[in-house]
């Protein structure tokens, strides 16, 4: 209610002065929540004239349905002493103004006790909380779209992982992990008839969308190139002539090593480019390294060598290895690289092993060395004679 015999105390009057000169509201009501005093920082946030909030008490500012929690309030200040909370100072045409309600009891030189509130606007706080507040909502929506295109877009790489299969005389396990959900390893193994098996990994430099979108576009052209018949030299030189005319130089470079299989010949073709050495063991356990003939590709128009592969004879019993660098670019707790060397030192005591418990072998052997989880793409291909 409205009580217009409520006047400024005397004692209020001498500070008057100072509580004007406040940038922020300040209101001091009695026992009884009159406003025995607004400053004009106050009136104004309210749109009041002078005057108008003299005598008023919450019931005649306030909806009724509002009463129980300011008088809540204003029992907490006086059992504590202090209060503070956010609720909202309502302007004389109705329109609620976000604040924060600092009071403070005092006692009055006339024996009364007081509230001194401290009413400060924060309009533009709200404003920005609710600006962040949609942002957010918009990045949060955005996340999950970018989550589903991503989880699509690992389940699109992951069929073109290449599978373990028996074909002729040859059995054949492979393994397949990115460092994120997609990366920029694959690998293939593809058949021709029934005269030779071809198998290859491909390693695009750096992680994540990019790269496996290029080693996405990378696979086709090869697999296109290996069905036509292609040699492994060929091969390499049109997919680097390829990357180079119809991407350019992006930044991105790529390795390949791709071995053919001649089961009526019991001959190998390899050829690699920039690749890690392909491992042939034996069945006596003796391991070769199958080195690159040509450098990285995507960058260079003649990183392919005139002679880029060569060939091998094969035996009943002998195993080959084609692995990307992630399963030897792997560091121990103390800093140590386990490099090619000790990632054959694995493959030798994994050798005699069944071809799919050699493969797990392998891994396991990988994970065990490294200080924490492996973090580059991973692709292994490995092909036992029959």
């Amino acid at each position: 209610m409205l009580d217009t015999s409520t006047a400024i105390p005397e004692w209020l009057r001498q500070m008057e002065s100072i509580l004007e000169e406040l940038n922020e509201g300040v209101a001091i009501v009695d026992d009884q929540l009159r406003v025995v005093f607004a400053n004009e920082a106050l009136i104004r946030l309210g749109e009041y004239e002078r005057g108008e909030l003299q005598g008023r008490s919450p019931d005649a500012i306030y909806p009724r349905k509002d009463l129980p929690y300011l008088v809540r309030q204003h029992e907490s200040t006086h059992r504590y002493g202090r209060n503070r909370h956010e609720f909202y100072f309502l302007r004389k045409d109705g329109e609620k103004i976000p604040a924060i309600f600092s009071g403070r009891t005092i006692q009055g030189p006339d024996g009364h006790e007081y509230v001194v509130l401290t009413i400060t606007d924060i309009s533009a706080q709200k404003r920005v909380e609710e600006q962040l507040r949609k942002s957010n909502e918009l990045l949060e929506n955005r996340h999950k779209e970018i989550e589903a295109e991503l989880s699509l877009a690992a389940r699109v790489q992951q069929s073109l992982a290449p599978c373990s299969l028996v074909w002729k005389n040859l059995a054949v396990e492979t393994y397949y992990n990115p460092a994120g959900t997609i990366g920029g390893d694959f690998g293939l193994v593809v058949s021709h008839g029934d005269t030779h098996l071809d198998l290859l990994v491909c390693d695009v430099s750096g992680h994540g969308i990019s790269s496996a979108l290029l080693a996405n576009r990378i696979y086709t052209e090869i697999v296109e190139l290996l069905r036509s018949g292609k040699g492994l030299e060929e091969m390499l030189r049109t997919v680097n002539r390829f990357v180079l005319d119809q991407i350019g130089p992006i930044g991105f470079m790529f390795t390949v090593a791709a071995a053919r299989l001649d089961v009526a010949e019991g001959k190998l073709n390899f050829a690699a480019a920039g690749h890690p050495p392909a491992l042939l063991i034996s069945p006596s356990g003796v391991v070769r390294h199958l080195e690159s003939r040509s450098s990285v590709l995507g960058a260079l128009e003649k990183a392919v060598s005139q002679q880029a592969s060569d060939e091998y004879d094969l035996s009943a019993g002998d195993r080959l290895l084609l692995y990307s660098d992630g399963l030897t670019e792997v560091w121990n707790r103390d800093g140590q690289i386990l490099d090619v060397e000790g990632f054959e030192k694995i493959v030798r005591s994994a050798a005699a092993l069944p071809l799919p418990a050699m493969r797990q072998a392998i891994v396991e052997g990988v994970n065990s060395y490294s200080a924490g989880p492996v973090q580059d793409d991973v692709t292994l291909v490995l092909v036992e004679v029959g």
